[in-house]
């Protein structure tokens, strides 16, 4: 089953996103079987990043919290917010 999680960082955090960043990137490649595809969240600049946005395939609402608690921005307390909805793929092709 596929969820969508949308990460919205705390405000004025963009040194706290980017101290983390490595670390960050390095946990999304070590479940690239689980997480489907992700990237940042920008400001209306196009630039800037503030927040995340990740699709899992996982078997329940349960192993989706299981995976992010471990992403090292939730362990920095970088985001204000996490919504994880159950989604499905409609157009294009599941990596």
């Amino acid at each position: 089953m596929h969820f969508v999680a949308i990460c919205l960082d705390k405000p004025n955090s963009l040194d706290l996103r980017l101290s983390n960043r490595a670390a960050h990137l390095d946990y999304l490649r070590s479940h690239s079987r689980t997480i489907k595809t992700c990237g940042p969240l920008l400001a209306e600049d196009g630039e800037t990043m503030i927040g995340s946005m990740l699709i899992l395939d996982v078997p329940n609402r349960q192993s989706a919290d299981a995976v992010l608690a471990e992403d090292p921005y939730k362990k920095a307390h970088l985001f204000a917010s996490v919504e994880v909805r159950p989604w499905r793929w409609v157009i294009g092709t599941p990596v």
